[in-house]
């Protein structure tokens, strides 16, 4: 009989149409005055907007958010929470938005109301990559865990269907580790099973129909089953990968979880038999070919592929090796260069998993 431990976090959960009119009094439930709203350039106005809507709450916007929570953008954010004298902060936008204030949270140690604007699940986690001298490092802490997340259909509506698939792909890569990280546990592949089964039929009905408010009101609630199991279970290959890649070349965080995801579930495919099962299971496969369940997913909904699409160059995947082996991470499969080569080589083309 194997033993496990599961770290069941604390958090509130905000979920329904119009429920970013209550923002202001989930500000006040924990007790603050001062909020600091943390968003990208793109939703400046909009932020601005929302701090109008609460001014006894919100005190000040940082719309300075950039993919891969840049450490410089980090020093401007901590800035303008100091300078707003800051006793909480309102993260307004998808990962990009949430990294921020996480980042601020780990040393500010003010909580965090959450309103995601895409389905990347980083609301439900308590770890964020930064990237700092052009590698990404990961960060984790109880302190970045958002106390409130209020999670608003209508505010997700208006992203662009393929924003809103790669995000979900994002969440799912969350779900998909969590069956066979190191601390993998009965709860967490709960979570994370019923996580990739909803995500996976909201992607389906986002992509027939866009306008689809329960669609898109389902992608929210996967978004936050997704991203749970992983701070119990932790992570592994595909998301060292993910921030080898996406860090050090600049890529889209989102679409290279996407583009990475089935070949990093064929790279484990023979060491984790049982959560391949699951994984498929979830995906409506039968047998365990989670790799290409997910791949014919991504096909149907018109996902990213390849990572030269991205960005990547072929000439990069020499070194993108060298460096997740550098520093490697537990995975169920031993981690070697030649099928991380052949690994990368795949997402690089888009092709089948192998």
């Amino acid at each position: 009989m194997e033993g496990f431990i599961h770290t069941g976090l604390p958090g509130r959960v905000v979920y329904g149409p119009g429920t970013i009119g209550s923002l202001g009094d989930e500000i006040g439930r924990i007790g603050a005055t001062r909020a600091l709203i943390c968003s990208t350039p793109g939703r400046r106005g909009a932020a601005e907007a929302l701090a109008a809507q609460f001014p006894g709450r919100i005190r000040a916007v940082c719309a300075e958010a950039r993919t891969h929570v840049p450490a410089d953008v980090v020093a401007v954010g901590r800035a303008a929470a100091q300078q707003a004298e800051a006793d909480s902060l309102v993260a307004y936008g998808g990962g990009s938005a949430i990294g921020l204030a996480k980042m601020i949270a780990r040393t500010a140690e003010v909580p965090i109301v959450a309103v995601p604007t895409t389905f990347s699940g980083s609301e439900s986690t308590d770890m964020e990559g930064m990237l700092e001298d052009g590698v990404k490092r990961l960060h984790q802490s109880e302190r970045m865990l958002p106390t409130t997340i209020i999670y608003d259909p209508e505010l997700v509506r208006a992203l662009p269907p393929a924003v809103a698939i790669a995000s979900g792909f994002n969440a799912i890569a969350h779900a998909v580790e969590a069956f066979y990280s190191p601390g993998a546990n009965p709860f967490a592949s709960l979570l994370a099973e019923e996580g990739l089964r909803t995500m996976a039929q909201a992607l389906e009905r986002l992509a027939a129909e866009p306008r689809d408010l329960d669609g898109w009101g389902l992608g929210l609630r996967a978004a936050w089953l997704c991203g749970q199991p992983i701070v119990s279970a932790g992570i592994a290959l595909h998301h060292k990968a993910a921030h080898v890649v996406g860090g050090s070349w600049g890529l889209p965080h989102a679409e290279t979880h996407t583009a990475l995801l089935p070949h990093s579930i064929a790279y484990n495919v023979a060491a984790a038999p049982a959560a391949m099962v699951r994984i498929g299971r979830a995906l409506g496969a039968a047998g365990p070919d989670a790799a290409s369940a997910m791949y014919d997913l991504m096909r149907r909904v018109e996902a990213p592929l390849a990572l030269r699409d991205l960005g990547f160059p072929e000439a990069g995947i020499e070194e993108a090796v060298a460096m997740i082996l550098a520093a490697p991470c537990a995975n169920p499969r031993p981690l070697s260069a030649a099928p991380l080569r052949v690994m990368l080589t795949n997402a690089w083309r888009g092709a089948a998993p192998a």
